[in-house]
C-alpha cells in the first residue's frame, strides 16, 4: 500500500481501507492526510461488509480498487460490482502457485524463478488476466522467508509501475 502512495503518478490515492482496524497501514495513511476506513469484518456475513465497503470505495470517488495485503475473499456480488476495476498483487508468477504458500511451494518445485505478478481480481482466486510480473530468481539457500522478501521488493517496483499504467486504459 505504501509502494502505491508514494509511487502514484497518473492516480491519486481516495481512499485507504481496511477490515482490520488496528492496520498499521491506516495510522500511516492517516498522517499523510489520506482518507481511511475500516470495518472489523468479524461477524458480519460477506455480502453485508462488501456492500458497506463498496458505498464507501464510491462515496469517496474511486474508479479502480487496489489490493494490497487484503486476505479476505470479496464476494461475487462486490467483483460483479467493480468487475475489471479491482487489481491485486500475488507473490507467484501466475497461473503458477495460485493461493498461499508460494515460496515454499515454489522452493520445493525447484523453480529456478520465481516472482510476483499483477492482475485482476475475478471470481476465481487470482484466476483473473495478467496484467504484469516480475521475475526473481531462487537460489540453492533460500528458504520461505528470505525469498518472500526478494519478491515482495519486486512487488513494490511492479505494482506502481501496472497501476499508473492501468488507470491510463
Amino acid at each position: 500500500m505504501r509502494a502505491l502512495v508514494d509511487q502514484a503518478a497518473n492516480y491519486e490515492v481516495a481512499l485507504v481501507g481496511s477490515n482490520k482496524p488496528s492496520a498499521a497501514g491506516l495510522e500511516w495513511a492517516r498522517e499523510r492526510g489520506l482518507a481511511t476506513w475500516a470495518l472489523d469484518s468479524k461477524g458480519i456475513d460477506k455480502e453485508s461488509f462488501d456492500r458497506t465497503l463498496s458505498e464507501t470505495i464510491e462515496a469517496h470517488g474511486a474508479g479502480t480498487i487496489a489490493l494490497a495485503g487484503f486476505m479476505r475473499i470479496l464476494s461475487p456480488w462486490f467483483v460483479e460490482r467493480w468487475a475489471g476495476r479491482i487489481v491485486n498483487i500475488h507473490p507467484s508468477l501466475l497461473p503458477k502457485y495460485r493461493g498461499l504458500d508460494t515460496h515454499a511451494r515454489a522452493i520445493a518445485a525447484r523453480d529456478a524463478v520465481s516472482g510476483c505478478s499483477v492482475h485482476l481480481v475475478t471470481e476465481e482466486l487470482d484466476a483473473g488476466g495478467v496484467l504484469g510480473q516480475a521475475e526473481v530468481p531462487v537460489l540453492a539457500d533460500d528458504t520461505p522467508e528470505s525469498l518472500e522478501q526478494r519478491v515482495l521488493a519486486a512487488e513494490h517496483r511492479l505494482y506502481p509501475q501496472v497501476l499508473n499504467e492501468f488507470v491510463l486504459r
